[in-house]
């Protein structure tokens, strides 16, 4: 098949769906970051990691991305043993930390719900680029220890890959960028939406049952047909006009509403709210990076396993898929940056 007209035309197509991934991965977090630099009002502690993450997810579409669609077209490493070297250390540090981000973000968002006034003292910039500095730490102590092991072959290099054979390095970087990572985020974001849930059902009324009444004075206009209540009053049969009629004619409309209800409509769509952004959240980073962990983990392991290149190319892409939907995500669930968000893009409009 290879070399076939219909070979090359898979190859096209791939090239182009590849690249067009990549690019719709630079533009969403070019454009979270522009959004949050241009509006003062995002210029926060917590919007601040929003934005190392968009950053950090830009690097990846740009670092490690294209040379992959090269790469997995291609299916042949032709850049030489020294780029391999740093798209290789490019890769793992950029997704790791990518991957860690979310847990920075996840702690920061539990320590406001939990502890609102201790933690908003200490809620600052420095606080959050102290976290950042930490999540990049990691990242890179992840990546660094294949480059200490590597030799540079005499032969040509035609595959560009992670050593395998150093299975305690394999368990100790994937526990490290993904296992532990994502216990850590379960655990937060399960007991952020329990933190949420009750103070949420904190906030229904005391008195269950209690009705809120208003009333209307409406002026000479027919009575309400609806589950309101007309009530007719008259002026005293001694105040006549000049036609020898009342002085005026009024209906009292009273409408009569539950406010346990409708508080309690409130509370439940905030908790199908939280509860959908939670899951959507965990959900897609599981869904991205889940398979391609488990693939890294059991090729080292599972020696009697047949293992396919084109299965590892998918399921990395589908971990790259991540850093397209984490800007998506992690912006448009908020209300102030979807209003600096529209105002950044008729801005670009307008000047155009």
């Amino acid at each position: 098949l290879s070399g076939t007209p219909l070979f090359l035309l898979l190859q096209a197509a791939l090239a182009v769906t590849l690249s067009l991934f990549t690019l719709a991965t630079i533009l969403s977090n070019a454009f979270v970051i522009a959004t949050i630099s241009q509006s003062r009002k995002l210029h926060t502690p917590a919007n601040l990691l929003i934005a190392s993450l968009a950053v950090t997810d830009l690097l990846v579409s740009v670092l490690v991305m294209p040379i992959w669609v090269l790469y997995t077209v291609s299916r042949t490493w032709t850049l030489g043993q020294v780029l391999c070297d740093i798209w290789l250390s490019s890769d793992i540090t950029c997704c790791t930390a990518s991957i860690l981000h979310l847990c920075v973000i996840a702690l920061d968002r539990y320590w406001a719900i939990t502890d609102a006034v201790g933690y908003a003292k200490k809620r600052t910039k420095a606080r959050a680029a102290g976290m950042i500095c930490t999540a990049w730490v990691i990242a890179i102590s992840i990546s660094l220890p294949p480059l200490f092991w590597r030799q540079v072959k005499a032969e040509e290099v035609t595959t560009c890959s992670v050593n395998t054979d150093h299975v305690f390095y394999t368990i100790y970087s994937t526990f490290g960028a993904f296992y532990i990572p994502t216990l850590l985020l379960i655990a937060l974001y399960g007991k952020i939406y329990v933190e949420a849930r009750k103070r949420i059902l904190k906030k229904s009324p005391k008195n269950a049952g209690k009705r809120l009444t208003s009333a209307h004075l409406i002026t000479n206009s027919p009575g309400s047909e609806s589950s309101t209540t007309a009530l007719n009053c008259r002026a005293h049969e001694g105040s006549t006009g000049d036609s020898g009629s009342p002085a005026h004619a009024c209906q009292v409309k009273v409408a009569v509403s539950d406010s346990l209800l409708d508080k309690k409509k409130i509370s439940a769509a905030r908790e199908r709210k939280a509860t959908k952004t939670l899951g959507i959240i965990l959900g897609a980073y599981i869904v991205c990076w889940l398979p391609f962990f488990i693939y890294t983990l059991m090729v080292p392991i599972c020696t009697a396993c047949t293992f396919h290149a084109e299965l590892f190319d998918f399921f990395t892409w589908l971990g790259y898929l991540n850093s397209l939907i984490n800007p998506i995500i992690y912006t448009m669930s908020n209300d102030d940056f979807k209003q600096a968000f529209h105002k950044v893009i008729r801005f670009k409009c307008c000047r155009r």
